[in-house]
């Protein structure tokens, strides 16, 4: 089955509003000179606090949801309440977030969030009519253990239980080695592809030979141009979740563009 790719920036706890936009101007102008079919799926997620400065330019873009989407990097499972600091999946549609970032291990590591808050999440961000992102993978310590495969797979399982196989193949998942994440080390490509049709296998047995032909799987953890051409290449990536050459418009175009060269 063909399947669109999709090139995610995450911008993480970095730019002002003034930087946002600037960078997000870059961003729409270059996609604006392009169909939704030349494309991949473009998605940037900046800080809350930038949401509406990135969403006023992409309204104004003319690119369209179907060329470059907005995503939030977190959100809470509940729709309203006393939890302080938080944000609902409805106030981050309302912002123009098509997607939400759910997983990241930099939240689990740093925020203690567990596999049943991700499932949650994610049923949350299912309900509200937008796409989660939901990211796994594995640390040094496990990959040396020879654990990767039994550990992601655990994540996926409990991130996608009790998800209906429908909501399951409009999904989007994110492997990204916590030992590759702003190391400037990369997985090698090969690899990357091996654990992601892994992945593929446990949701094709949780939800289905149809929903695991067509939930695109992302990888992330150091992509830069320099890699992204050997990564898309390979059978069962679908796309990139990148850090930080996503917050410099001329690396992140690069990666766009050599995208569309190998696979769109």
């Amino acid at each position: 089955m063909s399947r669109k790719p999709i090139i995610a920036g995450n911008w993480k706890m970095n730019l002002l509003q003034s930087d946002a936009k600037a960078l997000f101007d870059e961003i729409s102008s270059y996609v604006s000179n392009y169909t939704a079919v030349q494309l991949p799926s473009v998605v940037i997620a900046p800080v809350f606090t930038s949401l509406n400065q990135v969403h006023s330019i992409h309204c104004d873009c003319g690119c369209g949801g179907d060329k470059l989407a907005v995503a939030a990097q977190n959100c809470h499972w509940e729709t309203s309440g006393a939890y302080t600091g938080e944000l609902s999946v409805e106030m981050l549609k309302d912002a123009g977030c098509s997607y939400i970032i759910i997983g990241h291990s930099e939240r689990r590591q740093y925020f203690s969030e567990t596999d049943e808050m991700i499932n949650k999440k994610a049923k949350a961000i299912l309900a509200g009519g937008l796409i989660p992102i939901i990211c796994c993978g594995e640390t040094l310590e496990q990959r040396e253990a020879g654990s990767t495969d039994v550990h992601i797979a655990s994540q996926i399982r409990a991130a996608l239980a009790g998800i209906s196989s429908e909501d399951i193949a409009k999904s989007v998942i994110a492997y990204e080695p916590i030992w590759a994440i702003g190391t400037g080390k990369s997985c090698d490509a090969d690899e990357a592809n091996r654990v992601i049709k892994m992945i593929r296998s446990v949701v094709s047995e949780i939800a289905g030979a149809s929903a695991a032909d067509s939930i695109r799987i992302l990888y992330g953890g150091s992509v830069k141009p320099s890699t992204i051409e050997e990564q898309m290449s390979k059978s069962d990536i679908d796309g990139a979740l990148i850090g930080g050459a996503s917050l410099k418009a001329e690396s992140f175009i690069d990666i766009i563009d050599k995208t569309m060269k190998v696979s769109v």
